[in-house]
This record gives structure tokens, sequence and C-alpha cells, in this order.
């Protein structure tokens, strides 16, 4: 029987009053469901008994938003009941395969990147005159992008582990994971965990595009079975995407042992590693789906970073300024220090049960001083005690939050920078103790620089 004629004046409970849940409220009721929307700050275990009463036993089916974890105490209700729980991809993929059949699905997951990565196949779309969308954890939501009226061809979905744990009946032509690092370990309850997540996105893939220069990816792929291509800034051998000098090189799409240029460092702004490496796995991505490598090194030279992602703000007596707030996690700010010389270095928030060891180690010749601000500080202090004790250590120890902290911040960057450095927000940490969003803290940043040092060069 067809899925969506299932749920005209079917009880749906939607869990989750987000983008996403509100996103799925919306087909449901357009296709006819009774649909109940619940917020987790309005579930609690006082009400469950109520809650239980009055939902659960009338609810057939259950449509949950990433964030919430799995073991929640209101999930677990319903699966006691028997209620099948499905995630905003699943719902999303059922309901594809009944109006659009022929579209297909591409994923990339990982740590950091993508965004970026999945911006970058966006932009080759449109220069190959593709109809694709970017969605997922960017962009519209998937069951959006698949009910849409513009009938995409191809859907370009950034998944997090959130989205992944969630579900299991989608399937993506090819998947991709850019690399595995500290990240949610206090949702996932380890690192094991976290990867295993990962890594469950293969189990849905005909093809996996895989980062070989990562070991942590290698490492938890290797049960895949699948065809498996790789990509590095290493010279590529056959089945591989790689870097000969300034070229960007395809030995894995070409349909012979010939390799094809599908772009040159300079298509790529900025040109810095990782960045180069979200290019390698856009360009595989599409070259999957038969695009051109002209069209490829069209769309990677038309691409722009997106904000809050090592974003030049100014340049002005020899100092740079700039913006990395994206930069949530040890990883990602790592990546943004090795991009650097000589660093005034803004880092801290809320750790998510990451550890800052390996940043500090392999990023401590990149950073002359540090400024640190936010609830887990003392994660990174402790790091710099064991690995760069030698490091002058700024702390921001006022009550300020937002616009006003941020001020705090750049004037002291702005007093102790000298010629040659940059002072980089790269925090290394989420943002929700002190800002509303990555963004709020990246734009406060912008802000202060404005009002405190571009008006004085």
């Amino acid at each position: 029987m067809s899925f969506l004629k299932t749920l005209r004046n079917r009880n749906v409970a939607v869990v989750g009053a987000g983008v996403t849940g509100n996103a799925m409220v919306d087909f449901l009721t357009s296709q006819g469901a009774i649909v109940q929307l619940f917020d987790e700050r309005k579930v609690s275990p006082d009400v469950i008994t109520e809650v239980t009463g009055e939902l659960i036993s009338k609810t057939s089916l259950v449509c949950v938003s990433p964030g919430w974890r799995t073991d929640h105490f209101f999930i677990e209700e319903f699966r006691k009941l028997n209620i099948e729980i499905l995630s905003e991809i699943d719902l999303a993929w059922r309901v594809k395969q009944e109006i659009a059949p022929n579209q297909k699905w591409i994923g990339v997951t990982g740590t950091n990147g993508k965004t970026t990565t999945i911006q970058m196949v966006a932009s080759i779309f449109k220069a190959a005159g593709i109809n694709g969308s970017a969605c997922g954890n960017v962009g519209d939501t998937v069951i959006a992008a698949v009910n849409s009226k513009q009938k995409f061809e191809v859907l370009a979905l950034e998944l997090s582990s959130f989205q992944i744990e969630w579900s299991n009946e989608a399937r993506f032509e090819i998947s991709c994971i850019l690399n595995i690092a500290d990240d949610h370990i206090d949702w996932h309850g380890s690192f094991d965990n976290y990867a295993k997540s990962k890594t469950k996105l293969l189990g849905m893939s005909k093809m996996a595009l895989l980062n070989i220069s990562d070991p942590e990816v290698i490492k938890y792929s290797a049960s895949y079975s699948g065809k498996k291509i790789y990509f590095s800034l290493e010279t590529p051998r056959l089945g591989e995407l790689g870097l000969v000098e300034n070229l960007l090189i395809d030995r894995a799409f070409n349909g012979s042992e010939s390799a094809e240029a599908i772009g040159e460092l300079k298509d790529i702004a900025p040109a810095v590693p990782h960045n180069v490496l979200n290019a390698l796995a856009a360009g595989g991505l599409t070259r999957a789906l038969g695009i051109s490598p002209k069209m490829v090194q069209q769309g990677l030279n038309n691409f722009e970073l997106d904000h809050h992602r090592l974003e030049l703000v100014l340049d002005q007596s020899e100092i740079k300024w700039v913006n990395d707030s994206k930069a949530t996690n040890p990883h990602a700010a790592l990546a943004a220090l090795l991009s650097q010389l000589s660093a005034i270095w803004i880092a801290g928030g809320l750790a998510k049960g990451a550890d800052m060891d390996d940043l500090i180690k392999r990023g401590k010749n990149r950073f002359r001083e540090i400024i640190l601000i936010g609830k887990d500080k003392d994660a990174i202090k402790s790091a710099l005690s064991k690995y760069s004790p030698e490091t002058q250590v700024h702390e921001i120890t006022s009550q300020n939050i937002g616009e006003d902290l941020m001020l705090e911040v750049v004037s002291l960057a702005n007093s102790i920078a000298k010629s040659g450095d940059t002072v980089l927000l790269a925090p290394a940490c989420a943002s929700m103790d002190q800002f509303n969003s990555y963004s709020h803290r990246g734009d406060a940043f912008k802000s202060a620089i404005s009002k405190l040092v571009a008006k004085n060069g």
C-alpha cells in the first residue's frame, strides 16, 4: 500500500519543535495526518503519565528530529508499545520513493568540512546545469527538498552523526566521509560510538568516497564491502583523487587509467590543505554522477567560502583578523591554526566532551598568545599546561556575554597583536554558553573589529 495514503487521518507524533520538526509537521499535515508536535522542553518525566495517556496510546507513527538521544525516556515509551519510529531522513526517503523514484541521493558526513563540501557540490551542480539541491544539515530540510515543486534530479545531503544514527532506510549513490575526530562525545557516550555512527552511512551507500589520509576514516570503514574511492593531497593512484603539483587530479571516475584534471589550486579559495581536501571530495562526488571535469572545475572556481569559515575580516597594519567561528571542535580549530604562521588565538566555549590534547600538541607552533573564553576554557588550559606551558594565556573572567564579551576580547587582542600576526577566532568549542550560535559569535567578533580596530587604521 502507498505510504502516503497511510498518512491520511493517521495519528502521528513529531518529536522536536525545531526547524526539522516543523518541516515534518508541515508535510504530514499536508498529507492529512493528525499531527501532535512535542518539544523536549515540554516533555519531562513528571508529565510522562499524562503524555502516555493522551498521546502514546493513540499514536501509530513517530517522526523524530535528529537532536534527540536514541535512548531518551520519551522515545523509550514509544518503543515499549512497538510504535514505528522514523527519522526525518527515512521519512523523506519513503516519500521520495513514491513521488520522485528516479531522484538520486548523495551524502557527506565528517567531523568538519561537511557544509563547505556540500556547498561546493551545489556550485558544481549549478555550473553543470544539474537540477540539484544541497539539503539536510544545510539549506532546506530533506523532506522539504523531496517535496519541492522544483522536482530535483539529485539531492546532496549534509548529514550529522545524529541524523545518521537515527536513519536506516535511505540509499545513496555515493557517500563521502571527510574525517573523524572528537566531537559530540557528550551525546554519543564515546568516540567509538561517534565514529561508528559516521561510518554507518556507508552501509546505506552503493559506493564510498574516503579520505585516505585520515586514519580513523580508514579504520572505521574497513568492514565496508562496497566499492571504495579514496582522496588525499598526495599523488593519486588508480582509483583515487589527489594532487599533482598544482592540479586536482581524478584517477577514479574517468573510465580509464589516464588522469584528468578537475581543477587547479588557484580555483580554491583559500587553498589551505583542509579546503583543498573538501574540493577533492566535492569533485569525487560529482564525478560519480557523471559531471564532466570541466564543469567540476568551473563549479569550484565559482565557489565562495561561507561566512564564519576562515573569513578574512580585516587586513590592516600587517595584522590579519580571521573569523572561523564555525570551528566548534578541536579538529576544525587545528585546521584553522595550521593555515596560519603566528596566531593570537581566541578559543573556548562548550567543549562537548572533546579532548584538547591533540589540538595543542599539533598546533602549538602556530599560536603566539591565547585568549580564552567560555565555560570549558579549563579543558584548553589543561592541555596547554602539558604541551605548551610557555605560551602566554589571557583569560577573560568577566561575566560579559555576546557583543560585550567580544568587545573585551577584541580590545585585548588588538593590544597584543604585532606585525605578522593573525588574530584568529577558532574556538574549538560550541558557542551556546555565551552566544546564541556560532554565527552570533562570529558576527559579534566582526562587529567588535569594526568598532575598535578598523576605524583606527
